[in-house]
Order: structure tokens, then C-alpha cells, then sequence
């Protein structure tokens, strides 16, 4: 199957409006729940993996890219969805993780990276370079002409892994510097500020050239996407609207783009769906969307224990809410340094409620797992309509008119779906 990534540009060139969602997770009931919805739509499936979750020392997930590749086909298969219909990428690929290691330990650690990720049949690298490193001078970022230097760098160890896999199609690329920090971190709305097109243009120019230099002619025709902030985020309790007049300058920079390269937007989360719809139009196609996904999840299983509470009787009850609280106090580091220390009950607040959806580190536990295997044995047998109503009104209408079956992971699954439609509609 031709890569869908290498046309969305030519397609907005024609008058044709259409882009495409990165799912950006590798929680196993969000993945399925997307690849039921891709297999509905009929359409390939963008799954993303950032540094921190999948990589040599298997990341929060405990998988290297090969494991998250062999993980992401099988799951493919379980729901019919073809293996060469799914694309996976890998997300904020830089120093990054080793951030507080040197520059040249940490670029050497994430060349090599990038070198398992091609190998595992990962297609879409998203060179991520603008990340300060421990012995980089100054408090600040590193300049434009470090960061794509280093971009160059990182291509070449992927480059030289796809000559290596010469079974494997050639990967494409995401550059820029506009990425936020993963998961989001936004602040302040009003300080969130758009991707200047002058900067853009000037910044592509010292990528181009930095790509030359280093040799790397034929993978700049390879890409695809620049990372670009046409002024949308999230944070703990703020989501940043899509307001198409303040993009209209950046929107309108897209024609100027070399080769089929598109705009790429992270943290898309939350969104409208009027939001996203005008976000294609103006030519910011590639979406990305993690967290809003998670939370979706979380809401379900959250809602099911509602449930399971009202019940009568259940002899073993799963105590799920009072498990995770109990993982994130005795392992804080997953949400320690992006929750503002304050109040217990407002930080009870944010471990369980905020946008940027920390929790979602806990799920995979052994301990959040068995929790979350015992609500499901629990909810086996059917549930009462009052409580569906109670809990779950946005989905009792198709329950009750037989569309939908009221187990608890289809429920699970439709909840998330829901949460992913208004991207895949918008994306059409």
C-alpha cells in the first residue's frame, strides 16, 4: 500500500480537503478501540509511539520498537484490520529522554533509537531536536542551527538502517521545533503564540541545509511534515481554541512548503469538532491526539465503578479508584514534576481530572490491571438500564435500541471512539 502520508499535500494543492489523525498511545484498549473505528471507515490507521514510552530500555510500556511493532500487528489482527493498513511512527525521537545526560551521549542514544525503530518497520520519525541537553550552553533551547544539525544526525542513523532493511519501505520524516512538550504544558492561553511564518520558512532553509551537508538529499524529498503551532494546546484545566484568524498567516504559508510537505500539529486533544474541521481546511493536516483518548477511557472505567458500587451483591469488589490512588502516591515520578504542588485536594483534583491525563502512565501496572480485571468479571452479568442511564446517558440510546451491546468493554471501546470520531470526520 502507497504510504497516504506522501499525497495530503497534493490533495489540499487540488481543492481536496482531507488530512489524517496520529493516534498517539499505547494503551491496548485505545488502540483497539481505533482500529475497530479504522476498520469501520475503511481507512489506514497512524499510530504513534513517543520516545518515553517504547524504546531500548522499554520505556513506561517496558517494549523496544520491536516489541511495540509485533504488539501494534497482532492487535491489528485481533480486529480485522489488515497489518499493511496501520503505520507506525515514532514520536518526539531526540534527546528528549537523556535530556539530562550530554549532548553527545543523549544524540548518541537516540540515533540508535532511531536506527531500532526503522528496523522494527516504524515509517514515520519525527526528528525532535530542539530539546536542551545537560552540557548545552545557556538555560534556553538550542539554536535553530543546532537543532537541525542534529535533526541530520539522527536521519542519518535511520537512513542508514533503511539500507540495511532494504525489504522495508524507506521512512519518512517530521522536522521542526514547534512540537510542545509531550502530553501538553500548557500554562497560560493568552502566551501561546503561532508559529511565525517568516521563522518557518528561514527554519526549513537551515534544515534543507543541514540535510545537504550531511549528504542527505534524497531523505529531505522524504519530508513530510513540519511541526507547526497554529495557537493550540492543553494543560491541567485550560484547552487553547483553534481561532482560524490568528493561524490565517501561517495557514496560508502551506503553499510555500517544498517537496509534498505538510503542516504537522501536536496536541490537538480536546478539540471541537468544528475546531478540527477547520483546522483541515486550513491545511494543518497531520493531527496528532493521545491524552483526550486515555481520558476517555479513564471516564468509562471511572463511570463502570460507579456502577459496580451501586450494585448489590458483589463479594469482592474492584476498589479501583482507591488502587490507582494508591500507585500514584507510592510511585509519584510519572506526575510529580507537572502537577503544581499546592492544596491535597486540589492536587487529588489533577491526578485523577487533569487534561494532561497522568494517570494514564498507571493503567499498565500489575496491580491497576488486576483492579481493572475484577471491574469487568463484576459487570459480566447484565447491567440495569437505570444504571446505564445514570452513568452512561450519551451511549444508553444506542444500548437501548440494541446497536450497541451494554458489556463493559464495548462500552469502554465505544466511549473512546467517540472521543476519536470528530478527528477521523474532520479528516475526511
Amino acid at each position: 500500500m502507497a504510504n497516504p502520508l506522501i499525497h495530503l499535500r497534493n490533495q489540499h494543492l487540488g481543492g481536496q480537503i482531507g488530512g489524517m489523525v496520529a493516534v498517539c498511545s499505547s494503551h491496548p484498549m485505545v488502540l483497539l478501540a481505533a482500529m475497530e473505528l479504522a476498520a469501520a471507515e475503511r481507512r489506514p490507521l497512524l499510530v504513534e509511539a513517543t520516545a518515553n514510552q517504547v524504546n531500548l530500555s522499554g520505556g513506561y510500556t517496558g517494549m523496544t520498537p520491536a516489541d511495540f511493532s509485533v504488539f501494534i500487528h497482532r492487535l491489528s489482527v485481533s480486529v480485522g484490520l489488515p497489518a499493511e493498513q496501520v503505520i507506525i511512527g515514532a514520536d518526539h525521537l531526540g534527546p528528549h529522554v537523556w535530556k539530562n545526560e550530554t549532548a553527545a551521549s543523549a544524540m548518541a542514544n537516540a540515533a540508535e533509537l532511531a536506527s531500532h525503530c526503522v528496523a522494527a518497520g516504524f515509517r514515520k520519525i519525527h526528528l525532535d531536536t530542539g530539546m536542551r541537553c545537560a552540557d548545552d550552553p545557556g538555560t534556553t533551547a538550542p539554536s535553530p542551527e543546532i537543532a537541525a544539525k542534529r535533526a541530520a544526525t539522527l536521519c542519518r542513523a535511520a537512513e542508514a538502517a533503511a539500507c540495511d532493511h532494504r525489504d522495508l519501505d524507506l521512512p519518512l520524516y517530521v522536522i521542526g521545533n514547534e512540537a510542545p512538550p509531550p502530553g501538553g504544558g500548557l500554562e497560560d492561553v493568552y502566551h501561546l503564540t503561532v508559529t511565525h511564518p517568516d521563522n518557518l520558512l528561514s527554519s526549513l532553509e537551515l534544515y534543507e541545509r543541514a540535510f545537504r551537508d550531511a549528504g542527505l538529499d534524497a531523505a529531505w524529498q522524504r519530508v513530510v511534515a513540519v511541526v507547526v503551532q497554529p495557537g493550540v494546546e492543553f494543560g491541567d484545566r485550560v484547552i487553547a481554541a483553534y481561532d482560524r484568524d490568528r493561524a490565517a498567516a501561517l495557514s496560508a504559508c502551506h503553499a510555500r512548503l517544498p517537496g509534498f510537505m505538510t503542516f504537522e500539529i501536536h496536541a490537538t486533544d480536546y478539540q471541537t469538532p468544528d475546531a478540527l474541521k477547520q483546522m483541515v481546511a486550513d491545511h494543518f493536516i497531520l493531527l496528532k491526539a493521545g491524552p483526550c483518548l486515555t481520558f476517555a477511557f479513564r471516564e468509562a472505567v471511572y463511570a463502570l465503578t460507579h456502577i459496580e458500587e451501586a450494585r448489590p451483591g458483589i463479594q469482592a469488589r474492584s476498589n479501583l479508584r482507591k488502587i490507582m490512588k494508591t500507585l500514584m502516591d507510592a510511585h509519584p515520578r510519572h506526575w510529580q514534576s507537572h502537577y503544581p504542588q499546592g492544596q491535597t485536594e486540589s492536587l487529588c483534583f489533577l491526578r485523577n481530572y487533569s487534561f494532561r491525563d497522568r494517570i494514564r502512565y498507571y493503567w499498565a501496572y500489575p496491580e491497576a490491571t488486576a483492579a481493572y480485571e475484577r471491574l469487568i468479571q463484576n459487570l459480566s452479568r447484565p447491567i440495569p438500564d437505570a444504571l446505564l442511564r445514570q452513568f452512561f446517558p450519551d451511549l444508553y440510546p444506542e444500548i437501548a435500541c440494541g446497536e450497541l451491546q451494554p458489556d463493559p468493554r464495548t462500552i469502554i471501546r465505544r466511549r473512546i471512539q467517540n472521543a476519536l470520531k470528530p478527528y477521523t470526520k474532520a479528516c475526511r
